[in-house]
């Protein structure tokens, strides 16, 4: 039974859902894709240079509309912050089973774009943890779909970017949490060595939090995690200390839960090396509230456009997926034609391989254990090679995946060996007839990174 207060949250949302229907009832018939105007700044590295579009304003569409600590569930509008979910969650003693690393991504964007943590080795991704979806359509209707309603439309919406319709609420689990973090550090010589022992993790189950760093080819970290009641002391590195170079030396640490969730966030994984006095500690005493956080750095890139178009290319940022079978390999070619560090290791167990995923590359991948290697920075100026472009490919070969908030090479017959087509334009003819939101090819066509 709702309470006085829930009933007036879900009036609310429901003005704030009609305001949306409002908008897209009233663009019918644009010729341009749609564009959304929201509140956080976009996380596509590099932000593709895209003409103006008509937008529709998602900014109101930012609030926690419920909490159920008994059922472990959480209602949200897509502009919530992860930062601001896990600090209400906390307070009733949860947080989500996935925190994407980065505080300002939002609940929205993690179902779109594919979000997934360190806990995703057990869990999944975010969407994974999902429970149902209400979507306002090109058309102006609202349709709720879920795991056991209009499956087919919530299997497609996650990982679609915003191409089928607009997200305005999401339901999802909830994890019970404690206090803090206590991490633990094992250090690796050799590749064999990290990777077995990984694999040992993998199986034992025995830490909820598994990530990790290669720093150079003879130095591996693996980060294992646990949530306990007490800390015996406590470390943040959200302003002086870095992350990545603690892990490098401590053998142990502790974070408070909500500090660990975004341990990464100061230097946006390592992206301060590519300003070193950004790494100095008596800048970032005086001028870190300025430039430190990931949302400081996007938004300075974004200001700093200009400048980027003049480079030949940009530095290379991106996620990419690769077959558990086929890491050792990745690695090997990575140290010879990348040599870029550190590397940022993510292992990733989804339930089932994704339905966006086309049959031909899901048998190809034929395994649900992907490990995630992140690259953060890795200049790409040579004139006759093109290592976003190198990476794109090996991966390819290697029967991965490769994120597509990054730059892309993809030609089209390419692109729709990887994606499933059918899939894709069979939700787009019930949600987005008119192509009001654009084609998903389109959207991350490499014209729009020239």
């Amino acid at each position: 039974m709702k309470t006085t207060m829930g009933r007036v949250i879900e009036k609310a949302h429901e003005r704030r859902v009609e305001a949306v229907v409002k908008q897209i009832r009233e663009a019918q018939g644009t010729s341009q894709p749609l564009e959304f105007k929201k509140s956080s700044v976009p996380h596509f590295v590099p932000n593709p240079y895209k003409k103006p579009a008509p937008q529709i304003d998602l900014r109101p569409l930012k609030e926690i509309l419920h909490i159920d600590p008994e059922e472990g569930i959480c209602v949200v509008e897509p502009g919530v912050t992860f930062t601001e979910l896990v600090k209400a969650t906390l307070k009733l003693g949860f947080v989500p089973y996935v925190v994407p690393e980065l505080k300002q991504i939002t609940v929205g964007g993690a179902v779109s774009g594919c979000s997934l943590e360190s806990m995703s080795y057990q869990h999944g991704g975010f969407h994974d943890t999902a429970l149902e979806y209400e979507v306002v359509t090109g058309t102006g209707d609202v349709v709720v779909c879920s795991r056991e309603e209009k499956r087919d439309l919530f299997e497609m919406v996650h990982g679609s970017y915003g191409t089928l319709g607009i997200l305005t609420r999401i339901t999802f689990k909830l994890h019970p949490a404690k206090r803090f973090v206590h991490l633990t550090y094992k250090h690796f010589p050799n590749f064999e060595g990290y990777w077995s022992y990984m694999q040992e993790r993998f199986a034992a189950k025995d830490y909820q939090f598994i990530d990790g760093m290669i720093h150079s080819p003879d130095q591996f970290t693996l980060c294992l995690g646990n949530m306990v009641d007490e800390a015996p002391y406590v470390n943040r590195y959200d302003w002086l200390n870095i992350y990545y170079k603690s892990s490098q030396v401590l053998n142990e640490d502790y974070l408070s839960t909500h500090d660990y969730f975004f341990r990464y966030d100061a230097e946006c994984h390592w992206i301060t090396r590519t300003m070193p006095p950004l790494e100095w500690k008596p800048v970032r005493f005086a001028v870190g509230k300025f430039f430190l956080g990931s949302t400081n750095l996007v938004k300075w890139s974004n200001r700093l456009k200009p400048f980027f178009r003049m480079q030949k290319r940009p530095d290379v940022v991106v996620d990419v997926f690769i077959p558990g079978r086929k890491f050792e390999e990745f690695f090997h070619w990575y140290k010879e034609a990348f040599d870029f560090w550190p590397l940022w290791i993510v292992p990733y167990k989804t339930p089932t391989i994704y339905p966006w995923i086309s049959d031909e590359h899901a048998a190809r991948m034929g395994e649900d254990l992907l490990i995630d290697c992140a690259v953060y920075g890795k200049p790409n100026s040579e004139p006759d090679k093109d290592y976003s472009e190198l990476i794109e490919k090996k991966t390819f070969e290697l029967n991965g995946i490769k994120t597509l908030i990054s730059r892309n090479h993809y030609d089209e017959k390419t692109f729709w060996d990887i994606y499933s087509r059918p899939r894709w334009e069979s939700a787009k003819k019930t949600l987005d007839p008119d192509f009001l939101f654009g084609d998903l090819y389109q959207r991350f066509n490499p014209s729009n990174y020239q």
